[in-house]
């Protein structure tokens, strides 16, 4: 088979995802992170590298020793796979050097939205929602948690208990009404 078929690209620093997640970050802006954010992404990169990849190298390994590699699912399977892991290495270790630790606890007993907070509002239709502000390496919409640089978290910050935030929507202006905010107490040590 001629390898023009089966050959990968080999351009890593064009990461589609590292991409996307930089672009999320305002120009000149920091990347906030939680520090429970930024030890899901140390614990991550620890297991790339002391796990995944050498369990990978090995079978990578084992498979070349096997003989004519052209053929060999388990060294082209592997080598692909390595890819995958140093790509995710890079990526990992980019994010957290540019990373910048907020503990959201040191605003704990204020009502005051910043970053890290937990609010809980209710818009012009009456519904009722439940969000965590945090850094664009931690987001997830469907557990509640938005980035730090969302349009609702924006409209959000700074606002109080009691406050009502101005949100535009592709449906026209919406009213956010801050029902609660909360922070994590702080840990003793």
């Amino acid at each position: 088979m001629n390898k023009a078929f089966v050959k990968e690209s080999d351009n890593d620093d064009d990461d589609g995802e590292a991409l996307a997640l930089a672009q999320a970050i305002p120009a000149g802006a920091k990347n906030y992170i939680t520090p429970a954010g930024y030890q899901r992404i140390k614990d991550e990169l620890l297991q790339l590298i002391d796990v995944d990849r050498p369990e990978v190298v090995r079978i990578v390994h084992w498979a070349a020793s096997n003989g004519d590699r052209s053929e060999n699912g388990d060294y082209i399977y592997g080598k692909r796979r390595l890819r995958e892991i140093d790509r995710r290495i890079r990526f990992l270790t980019k994010r957290m050097d540019s990373a910048f630790v907020v503990d959201p606890s040191v605003h704990h007993g204020n009502d005051q939205v910043f970053f890290g907070a937990t609010v809980t509002y209710v818009n012009k239709a009456g519904e009722e929602h439940t969000v965590n502000i945090v850094g664009i390496d931690e987001l997830d919409p469907l557990k509640g948690k938005i980035s730090w640089v969302s349009p609702v978290a924006r409209a959000l910050t700074k606002c109080r208990e009691g406050d009502v935030a101005q949100l535009q929507t592709p449906l026209g202006m919406d009213e956010l009404e801050i029902i609660a905010v909360e922070y994590p107490e702080p840990i003793a040590d």
